[in-house]
């Protein structure tokens, strides 16, 4: 087993819930040497070219991972490992949320941003295609040229930005991927709303928190209203001016919003889930051109941490 492979209590935790069949008629290259190879990338942001041969076919793992990715099967995987910590007990309810900005490689740059034509095996791309012709998996909506694929334009160049929650533990609930310029407060809801963690035996999934810590960013009308209405009890600091607003008012300006500085404190757990998280290369860097293939990547580096934590 190499430095960063999955021991065999983490591939027993995995392997339940990995696909069976590929939809091709076919069988999957063996799913612990595939998955190792892209714990491999994503740990070291090596290109896909340069991966260890012990890992197989280079391609076999960058297409497993962009399959992945597109599918879905990284976040239904890590809910699958949430479930089971929620079930021991293991998850802290308290989260907090806040983003990161990622610096986007160069060759993050440049995705296609017209509609891919049907590609099929054997590479033909037009025509009918033959009997034995397999069309290519089709990847979510959102293209159409940087902004598309959560990249945003900076003086320093391309950037992302990864939004996301973490539990009282520095582990990652949910994520999301948007361009480098995307103020914090617009995502604060599809951040909390992506919170999803399933019942070991029957039941909803759990999507509410005890309480939640959030930084001046979250500081608005909007997101307390949120919070108060689905009964989320919460620790956000009034910004400056909001505060000198409301005391120009008066009486008409209502009470201050409560604050509670103890819970507040735990806010840091949010700063290490995201230091966490950049430990690994592919995720402090983008390097991936697609946004849902980044997200895919930051979702396997948040499995990694809930494995080993």
């Amino acid at each position: 087993m190499g430095r960063g492979d999955l021991s065999d209590a983490e591939w027993e935790r995995l392997r339940p819930f990995l696909p069976v069949g590929n939809r091709r008629c076919g069988r999957w290259r063996d799913h612990r040497q595939v998955i190792d190879g892209i714990l491999h990338r994503v740990r070291t942001g090596v290109q896909w070219r340069d991966l260890p041969e012990r890992f197989g076919p280079w391609k076999t793992v960058y297409e497993r991972h962009r399959l992945w990715s597109a599918d879905g099967t990284w976040e239904r995987l890590l809910q699958e490992v949430q479930a089971a910590a929620d079930a021991a007990g293991e998850i802290d309810w308290d989260i907090s949320v806040d983003s990161t900005v990622v610096r986007a490689h160069q060759h993050a740059a440049g995705a296609r941003t017209s509609p891919a034509r049907p590609r099929f095996k054997g590479g033909r791309t037009a025509g009918t295609p033959g009997r034995d012709a397999v069309a290519e998996p089709r990847r979510p909506p959102g293209g159409g040229g940087a902004g598309g694929e959560g990249l945003g334009r900076s003086r320093g160049g391309f950037t992302s930005k990864l939004h996301l929650s973490a539990d009282g533990r520095c582990r990652p609930l949910s994520l999301i991927v948007t361009p480098g310029q995307r103020a914090d407060c617009t995502q604060f809801k599809p951040v909390l709303e992506k919170i999803r963690v399933p019942r070991s035996g029957s039941g909803r999934p759990r999507k509410k928190p005890d309480s939640l810590a959030a930084d001046k960013a979250y500081s608005n009308g909007p997101c307390r209203q949120y919070l108060r209405r689905r009964g989320i009890r919460h620790a956000i600091p009034e910004k400056t001016d909001s505060q000198a607003a409301r005391q120009r008012k008066g009486s008409r300006g209502g009470r201050p919003p409560g604050f509670d500085e103890d819970r507040y404190k735990k806010r840091n757990t949010i700063e290490r889930a995201i230091n966490r998280l950049k430990q690994h290369r592919a995720v402090a860097t983008r390097y991936d051109k697609r946004g849902y293939v980044f997200l895919g990547t930051a979702t396997a580096a948040a499995l990694v941490i809930w494995l080993r934590t």
